[in-house]
């Protein structure tokens, strides 16, 4: 993850349904593991706060909104697919694109 960058999420979810609660807690564990402190989660109850789900045309429950850093990525489910949410996060490709560089700049004749 570049240094610097602040992840900003909104977790839409309808209550406290099993999938709301899972997607929470998934989310919750993915952020620790992975964001280490740099991002700030808003979650939003649909059923006390309609008006917000409609603003955001937030069609289903629970969904996951990043906001920044661009571009607005949303995943819609209870995020139990790790690899599928740090992909929508762009976490994971900016992982894989610096594993892949590392490599090219590691064994010059493959370069050259």
């Amino acid at each position: 993850m570049s240094p610097g960058k602040t992840y900003i999420l909104k977790l839409y979810v309808a209550g406290n349904t099993p999938h709301s609660m899972r997607a929470l807690k998934t989310l919750q564990d993915i952020l620790e593991t992975e964001f280490k402190g740099v991002y700030a989660l808003k979650v939003i109850d649909v059923l006390k706060n309609p008006q917000l789900a409609e603003e955001e045309k937030i069609l289903a429950t629970p969904t996951l909104a990043k906001i920044l850093p661009p571009p607005v990525r949303r995943i819609i489910g209870d995020l139990s697919d790790r690899q599928r949410v740090l992909i929508g996060l762009d976490l994971l490709f900016e992982e894989l694109a610096g594993d892949a560089t590392d490599r090219l700049h590691s064994d010059p004749e493959e370069a050259a």
